[in-house]
């Protein structure tokens, strides 16, 4: 297959999808349902396997709760709560807008950490899944994937959009000024000072992700630096 001009790829969480909204609603159910107690127990499996495994796995984390709590009524209903959550209230504005106006140019896709359950029926409960055609990669962790995502989507140039400046910096120490970086400032992770100082400003840098409307191809492009000298 020959290259791409240029492909498009988008993490999910808090880049498209506001996740600490999720992840408050989830919250919020809990304590309903199981009370305080418990509920601070789940979230405590939850870190702790988030630790170990290097992404959230939210039904993970309830599966090792129930082995703590096998007896506990509310299981069935946390885990229908989980798998049927209207994911697509939870995109942020223009998100599917900007991945329209991204594919004008090149392929767009999905490029996202988390398990094999949960991650691909939150993109497609979302409406990501339709909004790519189907162009999902989800790795355990996908800065260390890279040869396989230029396998699947050879390309001159990449632009990542990702919430995580450790994830951006990772992946433009292997690609360089092959790859513009585009950060959108959601969520807790962006938004921690004390982390993004320890790394070097992407080529990019949003208040939000909508704001990558305001951009065409020539300035993605002509905006990524080389990869040299990063720390």
């Amino acid at each position: 297959m020959p290259p791409h001009g240029v492909v498009f790829l988008f993490d999910v969480d808090n880049t498209l999808l506001d996740n600490d909204r999720v992840t408050g609603d989830l919250r919020r159910y809990l304590e309903r349902e199981v009370g305080r107690e418990r509920s601070d127990r789940y979230w405590a499996i939850f870190e702790g396997l988030r630790s170990e495994l290097g992404y959230a796995d939210y039904l993970g984390a309830l599966q090792r709760y129930r082995v703590e709590c096998p007896y506990d009524t509310h299981l069935l209903a946390v885990s229908t709560y989980l798998v049927n959550y209207p994911f697509a209230n939870r995109l942020f504005p223009n998100s599917l807008d900007v991945i329209e106006h991204c594919g004008r140019w090149g392929p767009v896709a999905i490029l996202s950490d988390g398990d094999v359950v949960f991650q691909p029926r939150k993109v497609e409960r979302s409406g990501l899944f339709e909004a790519v055609a189907g162009n999902i990669l989800i790795y355990i962790h996908k800065e260390l994937e890279l040869a396989d995502v230029e396998r699947r989507y050879p390309a001159e140039h990449y632009v990542m959009v990702d919430d995580k400046l450790r994830i951006l910096t990772a992946m433009k120490k292997v690609w360089g000024a092959r790859l513009t970086t585009v950060f959108p400032r959601q969520g807790h992770y962006a938004l921690d000072t004390a982390e993004t100082s320890k790394y070097p400003p992407a080529d990019v840098t949003l208040g939000r992700v909508g704001e990558l409307l305001d951009y065409d191809l020539p300035a993605l492009r002509e905006a990524a630096r080389p990869g040299d000298g990063l720390n």
